[in-house]
């Protein structure tokens, strides 16, 4: 019998539609960001389904990553020139 002590991610989550995996049950927003690359100073906003509004991630704020998989985008601070 063959042992490993090496556990496969079990969550999956996508940002920008990029798939990215975690074995975490749940990720804050600073996490997630840290993930999928996207720089610190970005918002991350989590895509909710039909008619309601997408919601913004705060770096503190702690996300589920069980079923369904959460699908999420990153937008460049604003700026103003």
């Amino acid at each position: 019998m063959i042992m490993s002590s090496h556990k496969p991610p079990n969550y999956h989550f996508f940002v920008d539609n990029k798939k990215f995996d975690t074995d975490q049950t749940a990720l804050n927003g600073q996490e997630i960001k840290a993930i999928a690359s996207v720089p610190g100073e970005y918002q991350l906003f989590l895509e909710e389904h039909g008619d309601d509004p997408d919601r913004i991630i705060s770096d503190g704020e702690y996300i589920s990553m069980e079923n369904p998989p959460k699908h999420f985008y990153a937008v460049p601070p604003a700026t103003f020139g």
